[in-house]
C-alpha cells in the first residue's frame, strides 16, 4: 500500500474519522439525504463493505464534473491517497485505534449544514402529497417581509418529505402579489407560475421575474456560501416563493419546508448575473427526442458583449440526459472547458464553485452541448420500451441548460449583459409559444379568436369556462400559467381573451439586443 498506509498506522481514530467527517457526514446524518448516519466508529465500521464498494466505483462521494483544468472549491472527491487509506483500513479489519486521538464529531447546529441561519422561515401550513399520480408543481410563499434590504449569501432548505422533492427554485415576490393567491383545493400554495406576473402579464414580466431568482435546491446538493462579498439582493418587504416539483413516492407524505437564510453584512460591490444556455432550461430549444435516439444534441452559443468574471456553474436536466459541457473560447484564444459532465445523473445535480474566479473577455464565445440518450440501452430511461420525449416540466419529460453566475468586470456595463440575456429569454418564449401551440395556435387568429373558438370547441359541459380537464394535456400547464389570473384552475372568456391579446402582442414584439 502506497505512502506507508498499512494496518499498523491506519485506524479509525487516525485518519479515517477525519476523512468520513470531511466527505460523508454532512449528508449522512439524521435529517439529511444520506440513508444512514456516518458519525461514529460503529456507524462506519458496520457499513465498511458498502463504503468500500461505492468508493471503488467513484459513486461516493457524489461528484460529477470531469477535471479539465479548472478546480472547484467544493470538490468532494477523495484523493487517490485517501482512497488507499480507506482500503487499507477495511483490509485490516477496521481497527478503531487510540480513541483519545479521535477528532471531534462535526457540530451541525440544529441540523443546519452552514451553521445557525440568520433567519429561518417556514411554510405556513403543511402540504399533503398524494401517494401516487402525476408529478406536482406547487408554489409556496415564505413570508419574509423584512423592514430593510438584505443580501443573501446562501439558502439552505430543510424539506420534511425529502424523498418526494424532485427540485425547487426560489424567486422573489417584491409586491405581495403571491400572498394573495389561493388554491381551489384548499391546500397551501398554488399551482402554476402566476407569481411571476407581479401584478402584470406573465409574458411581459417573466424575463424580469426570472432574473430575480435566488437559486434552487436539488436533493444531494450541498449548500454553499457565495464567495467574497457576493450576495443576492433581498429587497425590503419581499417574500420568497419556492416553486417545488414533487414526484410521488408511493406513500402519502406531508411537506412543510423550512428555509435557512444566511445574510451578508453589507451590499456587494458588484451584482451577480445568471448566464443560462439555452435560456429557460431549453424551453425554446425545440427538444423533441424520438424513441430509440441515443445521441440527441441540444446546442446553444452566446458571445459575451462585455468582460465578465465567472464564480459558479451548474446544469439541470432530467432522466435521459447523458452529458453536458460548457466551453469558452476567447477571441484568438484556446477553448477552455468550464463544465463537463460525461455521466449525468438527475439525483446528483449540484452547483460548482470555481476555486479561483474565471475571467472571460468580451467576444468570448460560450458553447453549450447537451446530449440525450432515449434508447433502451439507457438504464435511466423512465420508459420501457422507449417513448418520444419532448420539453416539459414532468420528470419524464426533458429540459436542459447550464447556468453560470457571473459579474461584469466593470459594474457600469452590467446592464448591457442583463438586457441581452432578457432578450434571449423572451426570444426563447416566443419560439416555444409560436412553434408548440399546435391546435390552439390556429384558434388565435382573427378568423378563430381564442376566446370564442376555444370555448366552443373544448367546453364539454357548456358552462362558459374551460376546466383544467377540458384543456388538452399538452397545452394545459402552459395556458393555465399564462392566463389563469385568479388561480382557480379554469379559464373564463375574459381570461382567454386577455390571454390571446397578450400572446399576440408578445409574439409580435420585436426582439431586442443580439
Amino acid at each position: 500500500m502506497a505512502n506507508g498506509d498499512t494496518a499498523a498506522n491506519v485506524t479509525f481514530a487516525e485518519p479515517i474519522a477525519s476523512l468520513v467527517y470531511g466527505h460523508c457526514s454532512n449528508c449522512h446524518r439524521p435529517g439529511q439525504a444520506g440513508p444512514f448516519p456516518l458519525l461514529s466508529y460503529a456507524d462506519v465500521s458496520q457499513r465498511a463493505e458498502t463504503i468500500q464498494a461505492v468508493i471503488r466505483d467513484s459513486y461516493m462521494p457524489p461528484w460529477k464534473p470531469i477535471h479539465a483544468g479548472l478546480n472547484f472549491s467544493n470538490d468532494r472527491r477523495l484523493t487517490d491517497h485517501e482512497k488507499n487509506q480507506m482500503e487499507a483500513w477495511i483490509a485490516a479489519g477496521c481497527p478503531e485505534g487510540d480513541i483519545s486521538k479521535l477528532p471531534k464529531v462535526p457540530d451541525f447546529p440544529d441540523g443546519w449544514s452552514l451553521g445557525v441561519p440568520d433567519l429561518v422561515v417556514q411554510m405556513e401550513r403543511p402540504f399533503q402529497i398524494p401517494a401516487d399520480g402525476p408529478d406536482l408543481y406547487r408554489s409556496f410563499v415564505f413570508p419574509v417581509g423584512l423592514p430593510e434590504d438584505k443580501w443573501v449569501k446562501a439558502i439552505e432548505v430543510r424539506p420534511t418529505a425529502r424523498g418526494a422533492v424532485h427540485h425547487a427554485l426560489f424567486f422573489l415576490d417584491i409586491d405581495g402579489a403571491a400572498k394573495e393567491q389561493k388554491s381551489a383545493d384548499g391546500q397551501p400554495g398554488f399551482a402554476g407560475m402566476n407569481f411571476l406576473k407581479t401584478r402584470g402579464n406573465a409574458l411581459d414580466r417573466m424575463p424580469d421575474s426570472l432574473a430575480r431568482g435566488l437559486g434552487g435546491y436539488v436533493p444531494g446538493a450541498t449548500p454553499n456560501r457565495l464567495p467574497g462579498d457576493l450576495a443576492r439582493h433581498l429587497p425590503k418587504g419581499s417574500d420568497i416563493v419556492m416553486q417545488t416539483h414533487f414526484h410521488p413516492t408511493g406513500k402519502k407524505e406531508t411537506e412543510q419546508s423550512q428555509l435557512g437564510l444566511y445574510f451578508a453584512d453589507r451590499a456587494p460591490k458588484q451584482l451577480l448575473v445568471p448566464v443560462q444556455l439555452p435560456p429557460l432550461f431549453g424551453m425554446g430549444a425545440g427538444i423533441d427526442i424520438d424513441a430509440g435516439d441515443s445521441n440527441y444534441l441540444v446546442h446553444d452559443e452566446y458571445v459575451l458583449p462585455i468582460d465578465i468574471v465567472g464564480f459558479e456553474i451548474g446544469g439541470h436536466a432530467h432522466y435521459v440526459c447523458r452529458s453536458m459541457t460548457m466551453i469558452a473560447t476567447p477571441p484568438g484564444g484556446k477553448p477552455m472547458e468550464l463544465l463537463r459532465i460525461d455521466d449525468w445523473d438527475l439525483d446528483w445535480q449540484d452547483q460548482y464553485l470555481f476555486e479561483s474566479p474565471v475571467p472571460l473577455s468580451k467576444g468570448t464565445k460560450l458553447v453549450v452541448d447537451i446530449v440525450y440518450d432515449n434508447s433502451a440501452q439507457n438504464p435511466e430511461n423512465p420508459f420501457s420500451p422507449p417513448r418520444p420525449i419532448s420539453w416539459g416540466r414532468e420528470s419524464t419529460d426533458e429540459m436542459g441548460s447550464i447556468t453560470m453566475l457571473v459579474i461584469a468586470k466593470n459594474e457600469n456595463e452590467r446592464v448591457l449583459l442583463e438586457q441581452e440575456l432578457k432578450s434571449r429569454t423572451s426570444e426563447s418564449l416566443r419560439k416555444r409559444i409560436g412553434s408548440q401551440m399546435g391546435l390552439l395556435g390556429g384558434l388565435m387568429g382573427r378568423s378563430g379568436p381564442l376566446s370564442g373558438g376555444l370555448l366552443k370547441l373544448l367546453d364539454r359541459n357548456r358552462d362558459g369556462k374551460l376546466q383544467k380537464n377540458e384543456i388538452p394535456e399538452k397545452q394545459r400547464d402552459r395556458l393555465l400559467d399564462l392566463m389563469d389570473n385568479n388561480n382557480d384552475e379554469m379559464l373564463d372568456q375574459n381570461e382567454l381573451e386577455n390571454g390571446r391579446k397578450s400572446i399576440e402582442r408578445f409574439l409580435n414584439a420585436k426582439p431586442k439586443g443580439n
